[in-house]
């Protein structure tokens, strides 16, 4: 986007409604809902930090919207009534769009899609889309969304047993095994003229687009078995047997699920930020006649207007069964729109309810907590242990995945440089290291060093979209050194947590605090940031002794 006047140019309506970001080709890549559309498209572009120099922008520390921001040339809107509208608005808007900036539910199990093949004997497949939406695969017609507890998903394979449907990629010459076990009628060798074998798959056809039912199907199979059996057609009356008694599983099942289901009426819904990555972990618990019979977990990116609220608004549009009581770890924007929205898919009340230390049910507490401590097992899933060990010992709120770490380099009283070195997951980052020429500060002073070093550091991240911020900043020295980064942080109106290692006793200093932490000299997390600030020293030293060399 090389003008932002555009936005300021053009007439936003001050309506509650849907806004749809086009980039240069057309195409839709974001799609947010806003009570008032001028307020909220605006924001996106009034937080901008904005450099002529090299068009670039950062919306309020998050690098993940400004590389949305940065793709937009165009903005439609769509004006509804209420807030509600907009919520189911955009939620079908996502889903027939699927915009590469927007929530895509992903967990354990995606939500599938069945597909009759346009083959001159079809075929019945699971069918996936791709970010794209396209489907991959031979031609055919689509049928779903199914997700987990839809009998049609669940028993795909019974219902090609059922309508005797094959499964081979290409007609062999000669019959497999599912011909022999009765499952396939084997068009492969012309065992069944293709007017009888479409009957099934019409038949399959009409349950799936809910024209006919399973019992319309049971019907005619019982039908078809006693006219068999009065024509002395006895092989073909146990053929309709057995696939009615297979027929009698899946009723079965169907029943077990909405047995289950009915009494699903709670959810328990956690959120785990990882603002390192801009991603948000989800975990949700459903529970049914008091104990714990599902667990699903998701992931988003942390961009534009993607929230809590905008999954549970995507999520409980996509799933069957929605319980009467959502129950959430952290505040809910618009929560009176939201659950209005979804009583409309569920037709039935839905009760969104966080669930904060003082909450009266000590047993709706001790769930949450349990999920909240199964999202955080989750989320450190990958990390270098001894990075979650530092978030536990700093009390951070995220896992520092980056870290970034200053020294100061003196040869005598006339000479100085500055390094930063950058650790991703416990390993060197070689794009983050930094090297800073000090010629305005006089003599050894090396408060004033740190303080300018960090804040040139930082002054240029926040000028480029591929140098993002750090999640942990260590200084190396005492708390002098830790005070005048954080006066530095301060001054460029940065939130970054930041600690200083002293060589003396190998102690952490932490900002505000007279007391320092000291750790066991075998403890992963203190010989992580030894060797952090090592690096430090080491990078810095070298570019020390070459600029002498030059002089």
């Amino acid at each position: 986007m090389d003008d932002i006047t555009f936005m300021i140019k053009k007439q936003i309506p001050q309506n509650s409604g849907i806004y749809l970001m086009k980039d240069n080709e057309g195409k839709i890549i974001y799609i947010g809902k806003a009570k008032n559309l001028y307020k909220r498209v605006s924001s996106y572009f009034l937080k901008q930090d904005y450099n002529n120099n090299n068009n670039n922008y950062q919306y309020n520390n998050n690098w993940k919207t400004s590389r949305l921001v940065r793709k937009v040339s165009d903005i439609d809107f769509i004006v509804t009534d209420n807030e509600i509208e907009a919520f189911l608005l955009e939620s079908n808007l996502i889903k027939r769009y699927r915009p590469v900036f927007n929530i895509e539910l992903k967990d354990q199990q995606r939500y599938t899609y069945l597909k009759i093949t346009d083959e001159t004997f079809p075929r019945l497949l699971v069918a996936r889309r791709n970010r794209n939406g396209d489907f991959y695969g031979p031609k055919g017609k689509i049928y779903g969304p199914f997700v987990r507890g839809s009998s049609k998903f669940l028993t795909v394979g019974l219902l090609r047993k059922l309508f005797k449907i094959r499964i081979c990629h290409k007609l062999p010459k000669k019959p497999c095994l599912e011909y022999f076990i009765k499952n396939c009628d084997a068009p492969c060798i012309s065992n069944v003229v293709r007017s009888e074998y479409m009957k099934n798959v019409f038949a399959l056809q009409e349950i799936l687009e809910g024209k006919s039912s399973i019992e319309k199907f049971e019907n005619d199979m019982k039908n078809e078995m006693e006219r068999a059996s009065a024509l002395q057609q006895y092989e073909k009356a146990k053929e309709i047997r057995d696939t009615l008694y297979r027929l009698s599983n899946l009723r079965v099942k169907q029943k077990m699920e909405k047995a289950v289901n009915r009494n699903a009426d709670e959810e328990y819904v956690g959120v785990m930020k990882d603002s390192a990555n801009g991603i948000a972990h989800i975990m949700t618990m459903r529970r049914t006649h008091g104990v714990i019979s599902d667990s699903k977990k998701f992931e988003f990116d942390l961009v534009g207007d993607n929230s809590l609220t905008t999954f549970l608004s995507q999520y409980y549009s996509t799933v069957s069964i929605i319980p009467r009581f959502v129950y959430v770890n952290e505040d809910i924007e618009s929560k009176n729109a939201l659950e209005a929205a979804v009583e409309q898919l569920a037709d039935h009340k839905v009760s969104i309810i966080k669930i904060s230390k003082d909450f009266p049910s000590k047993e709706k507490r001790q769930l949450m907590d349990l999920l909240t401590r199964n999202l955080s097992l989750h989320t450190k899933k990958g990390y270098d242990p001894s990075i979650v060990d530092l978030k536990n010992i700093l009390h951070l709120h995220t896992i520092p995945t980056i870290i970034d770490c200053f020294d100061i380099s003196n040869f005598g009283t006339s000479f100085a440089v500055g390094s930063c070195v950058r650790f991703a997951n416990g390993e060197p980052n070689k794009r983050g290291y930094r090297k800073f020429k000090i010629n305005t500060i006089p003599g050894q002073n090396d408060f004033a060093m740190i303080e300018e070093i960090v804040s040139r550091r930082y002054l240029l991240a926040e000028k480029s979209d591929q140098d993002q911020l750090p999640d942990l900043i260590v200084i190396d020295g005492g708390k002098g050194q830790l005070h005048s980064a954080i006066n530095a942080i301060h001054k460029l109106g940065r939130d970054i947590p930041c600690i200083s290692l002293a060589k003396e006793n190998e102690e952490i200093c932490i900002p505000y605090s007279s007391k320092s932490i000291v750790l066991p000299r075998s403890n992963a997390a203190l010989k992580l940031l030894q060797h952090i600030r090592d690096e430090a020293h080491r990078f810095g030293l070298a570019y020390n002794v070459n600029l002498r060399k030059i002089r």
